[in-house]
């Protein structure tokens, strides 16, 4: 149906990288006993090299397209993000950090949290500092800083991290290497 809008590029992609990753084993397999030189065996190593490559090629054929193709919907996006409790890794390094909690007890005390806002039915960011401080007191209102994704998004500068500075290095190195 023309209203459907299916991944299927998407999945058969992620579908392919096992085949990818089966064709490694295989090849590493094969050549876990060939000494230095020239043995019989690296013939087996043609049949797995070419499935590779022609899997790589359509699978960066299909990518290419579906990206082309893609519009991104940042209202639908951040909604996406803050569901699943994505900033609980930042809620446990600033009960560490900031707090001084030993790790054992930031996990502790981060599950707790996830878990009542679980039953609320809300994110932790829709905490209330009271609620937050009924299971550790603790905590301040600079917590209110590390919940929100997109200050999660930006807290992460370190290579290959998703701050929005890196993000458009990385673009901008690809699109220098590949374009």
């Amino acid at each position: 149906m023309p209203q459907k809008r299916n991944p299927d590029a998407a999945e058969l992609v992620r579908a392919k990288v096992g085949r990818l990753v089966g064709v490694l084993v295989g090849l590493l397999i094969v050549m876990k006993g060939v000494p230095l030189t020239y043995g019989k065996d690296m013939q087996e190593d043609k049949e797995p090299c070419f499935e590779a490559a022609d899997t790589l090629e359509l699978c960066l054929a299909a990518t290419t397209g579906m990206v082309l193709d893609l519009v991104a919907q940042p209202d639908v996006m951040r909604a996406a993000a803050e569901r699943g409790y994505s900033t609980a890794t930042d809620l446990a390094d600033w009960l560490v950090r900031t707090l001084n909690l030993p790790f054992r007890q930031a996990h502790h005390v981060t599950g707790s949290l996830v878990k009542l806002a679980e039953t609320r039915g809300v994110g932790l960011a829709e905490l209330t500092l009271a609620e937050m401080r009924e299971i550790e007191p603790k905590i301040t209102a600079a917590i209110s800083g590390v919940l929100d994704v997109a200050s999660s998004v930006r807290s992460r500068t370190s290579f290959g991290g998703t701050a929005p500075a890196n993000v458009k290095r990385a673009a901008h190195a690809a699109r220098e290497r590949f374009l």
